[in-house]
């Protein structure tokens, strides 16, 4: 089975994230993109997955998933098998952040939606903001969850595994990487061992992927992650 995919997209709960980035605009995109299955992936909460994942129903696949912004300050992506194993992490998550407030006039609002992309509520805490859990911790909650982890953009300058730690721990369980695509062939032979994946961190709608990452590519080397992901 082949699929395309976007496995790091933001919802306009990222305070990051476009206001347009609503729901059934970001599952329309993808599905006018070409894609097949796609993961909203927003800044320590998953408070839109399931909005997402209603609104997706019969056009794109949905992982669940969550990008949890480490106390190294490092970017990680964690996908779950269900909404429910996504909404238990993000509960843990709120539990473990700093007290830190989300100030709108500098950051943006954090928008909470359903699957009609109407605005249920605000998500006060700045969700940027590291959470009291270092990596190991991560990887250990979205490994009991039954979830996959994958360090995100290991080639940046910052916010990456190999930016704020220097080094990608060989002690550190990871499922996978993820590269971007500018830094895809220097870190692919770097890191030959690692299942690899490109997704395109997209905070606007037109930067979600192209028709050109393919499931089958990424996971050749992990039979772990093709299983996961094909069954959604």
């Amino acid at each position: 089975m082949s699929l395309y995919y976007d496995l790091h997209i933001h919802s306009c709960l990222s305070p990051c994230g476009d206001e347009d980035m609503t729901p059934n605009n970001i599952v329309n995109m993808s599905y006018l993109k070409g894609l097949d299955i796609i993961a909203v992936t927003d800044h320590n909460s998953a408070g839109n997955v399931r909005a997402v994942c209603d609104a997706a129903k019969g056009k794109v696949k949905v992982v669940p998933g969550v990008e949890v912004t480490t106390a190294e300050e490092v970017h990680t992506l964690c996908y779950f098998p269900s909404i429910e194993a996504a909404e238990d992490m993000s509960r843990l998550l709120k539990e473990n952040m700093n007290g830190i407030k989300n100030n709108t006039d500098i950051f943006g609002r954090q928008l909470l939606m359903n699957s009609e992309d109407e605005i249920v509520g605000e998500e006060e805490n700045l969700l940027v903001s590291a959470v009291n859990l270092d990596i190991y911790d991560v990887q250990r909650e979205t490994e009991l969850r039954g979830g996959l982890f994958v360090p995100a953009h290991i080639d940046r300058t910052s916010y990456s595994v190999t930016a704020n730690l220097g080094f990608l721990p060989p002690d550190l369980k990871v499922d996978a990487l993820e590269i971007t695509e500018k830094g895809l062939e220097v870190y692919r032979v770097k890191y030959g061992e690692y299942a690899v994946l490109t997704s395109s961190d997209a905070h606007f709608l037109e930067n979600i992927s192209e028709k050109s990452a393919c499931i089958d590519n990424a996971v050749k080397k992990n039979q772990k992650i093709y299983d996961f992901l094909c069954k959604f």
